[in-house]
C-alpha cells in the first residue's frame, strides 16, 4: 500500500515536473561552476576548501546522496521525511520548485532557469568523489581564538570592544567549517540575563519566525520566512504569551522586512519586503486578515542568489523607503573586471564602489521615493549583507545591521552595525573596515583607497548579526532600568565560519548621548549546548507597549518574551 506521505510527494513530483520541462540534459559543467560560485556559494560548498557558506549544508559527494544525510546539519522535518536521493531527475525537480516538492523545506531559492539547472546538474556529476567534510572535532582552535571569542566565557555583562587597529592579517588562521545542529532544549538548560530579567516562551510552532512590528493595540505581526506568510500574534490580557494566532497573508516569496505606513499609530498600509520585491497591503489596526489582495510596491529587486533577506523602513518624515538587498555572493568571486574608464563610467551611474556584473544594485541599501516609488537610487554601496535596517528614534539616522564576507580566519571580516550615510562606500567586496584591502581582489581597485567608511560598531567576526532594535520604554510594567533607554540590542544567529563557534545570543549596544562607544556587551546566553550542538538562533526583536522584549528565533521556531522586575 502506497502511503499518504508517498502519494503527495508524487503529486508534488509531478507539479514540479511540468515546471522543470527536463533540463537535466545537454548540461555545461564548467558554466555549473561559476553559476554555483555566483548564486550558491554563500550558502554551501560543492568541493573541499572552496570557500562556500555553511548556511545550507555541505553539497560535496551531493549526487546518488539521500537527502538530509549529513549529519552535521539540521534539516528539515520535511526534507527528512521526503525519502528523496538527488539523481540529476529529481534535484532538477527541486531546484525548479523547492517548497512544491518538498512543502516546508528551508530551501528558499528556486532556479528558475532549465538551462541554469542543467548547468548546475552538470556541475555536480562533473566532480569526483572526496572525504567527507569534518566538523568541530576535526577543528584546530588557535589558542588566539580561544582568548578573542569562547563560548563557555560568554555571559551577561561581559564587555567587548573590538576596533579597527586589533585587527588580524587575512589569513592568520585557517578559514573553519563548522556548522551547528540544533538540537531540541536540553533537560535543564536555562538562558542567561542580568539580574531582575526574566525570559518565557511567548509563542512557538511557527516556520521561520523572522521581523516583527507592533500595532498600536498590541497585536504583533510576524513574518515567517520559509512559511512564506504573515502571522498576527494576539497578546494574553496579562501580556505574558499569545493568546491567538492569525495569518494575515500568505503564498509569499520568502517575506522578511516589515514597515506601518504611514506609522503604527495610524496605519493606512503594512508594507512587506519579499526577495524580489515589495508588496503592501490595506490595513487597519486590529485587522486580523489582509483586506484585498496585495498591491506591488517595488515591482523588481535584484534576487535569485545569495542573500536573500530584503529589510524596508521608512524615513522619520515618511519620504523616503529604504530597502537593503544583500549580495549574491561571498566577495564577488566571478565579477569581470574592467578598465579605469569603464569603472568611471559605472560609478558615474550607480554611485561610489557599486559592484557589477551579477552584483548589480546588490550589497546595497536602495532608496525610493515612498509616495510614488519608481527607479531605485543607490543610498549606499559596499555593504555586503544589511540584514537588518532600523531608524534611530532619537535621531532618525538609518542603521544597517551587517552580515560580513567569509573565509579570511578566524577573526575576519567582522560584522557590524553602523550609521549608514547618504552616498558612502563600506568596503565590500574590494575592501573591508576602512582601507583593509581584501587579498582575494588584491590590486583591482587601489582608486577606493582612502574612500572606504568605517563601521560604528564591530562585532565578533562570523556572529551573523542580523537585526538591531533601540530600546525606549520609561514607564511600563515590565520596563528595563533608565540606564538601558536609548541604548540597542543586537541578536546574533550564530557562526558557521569560525573554528570555535560564537553568537547565538543577544548583545547590548551602549549609547552615550545617542552615540555608539563602540561597546558592546552580552545580554543573553546561554543557547550553546556544546561545540557542535545549539537549541535557539536569534534573529528578531521588539519592544512592546509594557516595555518586554520579544525574541524570534529560527531553530527551534519559537518567540520568547523578555521582561524586568524588581
Amino acid at each position: 500500500m502506497v502511503s499518504r506521505m508517498n502519494t503527495r510527494f508524487w503529486l508534488a513530483l509531478g507539479a514540479a515536473g511540468l515546471l522543470s520541462s527536463h533540463a537535466v540534459a545537454g548540461g555545461n559543467a564548467s558554466r555549473g561552476r561559476t553559476l554555483f560560485k555566483e548564486r550558491c556559494s554563500v550558502c554551501h560548498s560543492a568541493e573541499p576548501d572552496d570557500g562556500g557558506g555553511a548556511q545550507g549544508p555541505s553539497l560535496i559527494n551531493l549526487m546518488g546522496r539521500p537527502a538530509a544525510s549529513s549529519p552535521q546539519f539540521s534539516y528539515t522535518a520535511a526534507l527528512r521525511s521526503s525519502r528523496l536521493t538527488w539523481d540529476s531527475t529529481t534535484l532538477d525537480h527541486f531546484l525548479a520548485a523547492p517548497s512544491s516538492l518538498v512543502p516546508g523545506t528551508a530551501m528558499v531559492i528556486a532556479v528558475d532557469q532549465a538551462s541554469d539547472r542543467s548547468d548546475l546538474i552538470a556541475y555536480f556529476q562533473s566532480l569526483p568523489k572526496t572525504a567527507a567534510p569534518g566538523n568541530d572535532a576535526a577543528i584546530n582552535i588557535p589558542a588566539e581564538s580561544r582568548r578573542t571569542a569562547d563560548w563557555l566565557q560568554d555571559a551577561p555583562g561581559r564587555v567587548h570592544h573590538i576596533t579597527v587597529a586589533s585587527l588580524p592579517p587575512a589569513y592568520a588562521t585557517k578559514s573553519a567549517t563548522n556548522r551547528s545542529r540544533v538540537v531540541d532544549k536540553p533537560a535543564g538548560a536555562k538562558l542567561s540575563l542580568p539580574a531582575g530579567f526574566h525570559i518565557d516562551t511567548f509563542a512557538d510552532g511557527f516556520t521561520g519566525p523572522r521581523k516583527m512590528v507592533v500595532a498600536s493595540n498590541g497585536d504583533i505581526l510576524l513574518t515567517e520566512t520559509s512559511g512564506g506568510k504573515v502571522s498576527v500574534l494576539h497578546p494574553s490580557s496579562d501580556g505574558t504569551h499569545a493568546a491567538k494566532i492569525d495569518t494575515f497573508a500568505k503564498g509569499l516569496k520568502q517575506p522578511f522586512g516589515l514597515a506601518f505606513y504611514p506609522d503604527a499609530n495610524s496605519p493606512q498600509w503594512l508594507y512587506v519586503a519579499e526577495t524580489n520585491r515589495v508588496v503592501r497591503y490595506a490595513y487597519r489596526t486590529g485587522d486580523t486578515a489582509a483586506r484585498g489582495a496585495a498591491e506591488v510596491v517595488i515591482p523588481d529587486l535584484p534576487s535569485g542568489s545569495g542573500h536573500f533577506t530584503r529589510d524596508i523602513a521608512f524615513s522619520a518624515d515618511g519620504r523616503h523607503l529604504w530597502v537593503s538587498v544583500g549580495s549574491g555572493s561571498n566577495v564577488a568571486e566571478t565579477m569581470s573586471k574592467k578598465t579605469p574608464a569603464e569603472i568611471k563610467a559605472w560609478e558615474a551611474q550607480r554611485g561610489l564602489g557599486a559592484a557589477w556584473d551579477a552584483e548589480d544594485r546588490r550589497a546595497t541599501v536602495l532608496e525610493f521615493d515612498a509616495a510614488k516609488p519608481g527607479a531605485p537610487r543607490i543610498y549606499a554601496t559596499g555593504i555586503r549583507n544589511c540584514v537588518g535596517l532600523t531608524v534611530q528614534p532619537s535621531t532618525h539616522a538609518l542603521w544597517c545591521t551587517t552580515n560580513e564576507r567569509d573565509a579570511l580566519g578566524d577573526d575576519l571580516v567582522p560584522d557590524y552595525s553602523t550609521r549608514v550615510l547618504e552616498g558612502h562606500f563600506y568596503g565590500w567586496p574590494w575592501y573591508y573596515i576602512g582601507d583593509h584591502e581584501d587579498p582575494r581582489h588584491k590590486g583591482e581597485r587601489p582608486d577606493l583607497a582612502g574612500k572606504v567608511s568605517v563601521p560604528d560598531v564591530l562585532y565578533q567576526s562570523h556572529s551573523a548579526a542580523l537585526n538591531l532594535m533601540f530600546y525606549g520604554a520609561s514607564a511600563g510594567k515590565s520596563a528595563f532600568p533608565a540606564e538601558y533607554v536609548g541604548d540597542a540590542f543586537v541578536a546574533f544567529h550564530g557562526s558557521w565560519n569560525r573554528s570555535l563557534r560564537t553568537g547565538y545570543k543577544i548583545v547590548r549596544l551602549r549609547m552615550k548621548k545617542d552615540e555608539p562607544t563602540g561597546e558592546y556587551e552580552d545580554f543573553l546566553t546561554g543557547f550553546v549546548v556544546d561545540n557542535e550542538s545549539v537549541w535557539g538562533r536569534p534573529v528578531g526583536l521588539v519592544e512592546l507597549s509594557d516595555g518586554s522584549l520579544l525574541m524570534s528565533e529560527d531553530g527551534n521556531n519559537q518567540i520568547y518574551r523578555i521582561s524586568y522586575s524588581k
